[in-house]
């Protein structure tokens, strides 16, 4: 009877775990929100300081990777639409193919996952460190809200920066893509992205800016509640890093889809 249990008690217990982990991040979501908008009414104003030098470390610095790894996409999507395309006769079409698919899905994917990984395991690492070192109560005990000091600047910079880096991605992927697929189509690259800008509706870019919103709450909100949530010294702020990277990554990969799913029926 204990070996059937067993299993049934890890799934209710990982069940609870999971539901209080996202109540948790509702919480912080809502207080790091209210304090960021209403917090100088109690004495509890938000730095521009901070949120500025958030915005540099997630967005600013990151700009040369995002760079690289986005001209790596278009130059990979230009390949492979082209060779997919031209079994067809059918590489007229390239042009769109690769613009819609950049603009909404790879870039905000691309760069969410990269966002992730950085910026996010730098969240948690950071306020792991904090909590095992007693720093977030010594700052309670001072009087500075936790949530105010070290949430809402880190949330507000990635709401900015993420969909500004997910444009920037759009644009550097169709310019890989086209350095490669314009002689393929015997057109300038000019004219390819040309023809691009044409094809292209507002729509295709608002989806991809919609799902960059919804994964800079995730990455935040998880890397922040992993953080807050660290026990067992050097250690735990280790699993709490890499806990933070997989669980962002996982949930960009499930809102993605579902975003697609609903978006494009």
């Amino acid at each position: 009877m204990e070996a059937l249990t067993r299993p049934l008690a890890k799934l209710g217990k990982g069940t609870v775990d999971a539901l209080s982990g996202i109540g948790y991040a509702a919480m912080l979501l809502v207080e790091s929100l209210h304090l960021a908008i209403l917090g100088w009414r109690i004495g509890q104003p938000l730095r521009l300081r901070a949120v500025f030098e958030q915005m540099r470390q997630v967005g600013v610095d990151a700009l040369p990777i995002v760079c690289l790894l986005a001209f790596t996409v278009g130059i990979m999507l230009g390949i492979q639409f082209v060779s997919a395309l031209g079994e067809f006769g059918a590489q007229s079409q390239v042009v769109i193919a690769v613009a819609k698919s950049v603009t909404r899905e790879f870039g905000a994917l691309i760069t969410a996952i990269l966002v992730a990984g950085r910026s996010g395991s730098a969240l948690a690492a950071r306020i792991g460190s904090m909590t095992v070192s007693q720093e977030v109560d010594a700052l309670a005990v001072i009087g500075i809200d936790p949530v105010r000091y070290l949430v809402a600047p880190a949330l507000i910079a990635m709401l900015v920066m993420l969909p500004l880096l997910t444009i920037f991605a759009d644009a550097v992927a169709i310019f890989g893509a086209a350095l490669y697929s314009a002689p393929a189509l015997d057109v300038t690259p000019t004219a390819y992205m040309l023809q691009t800008m044409s094809l292209l509706t507002p729509g295709d870019l608002g989806q991809g800016i919609s799902k960059s919103i919804v994964f800079a709450l995730l990455i935040t909100l998880i890397g922040v509640s992993t953080g807050f949530s660290v026990t067992g010294g050097a250690e735990g702020v280790g699993r709490a890093t890499t806990r933070a990277v997989v669980l962002s990554i996982c949930w960009i990969i499930i809102a993605d889809m579902i975003f697609s799913f609903f978006l494009n029926r």
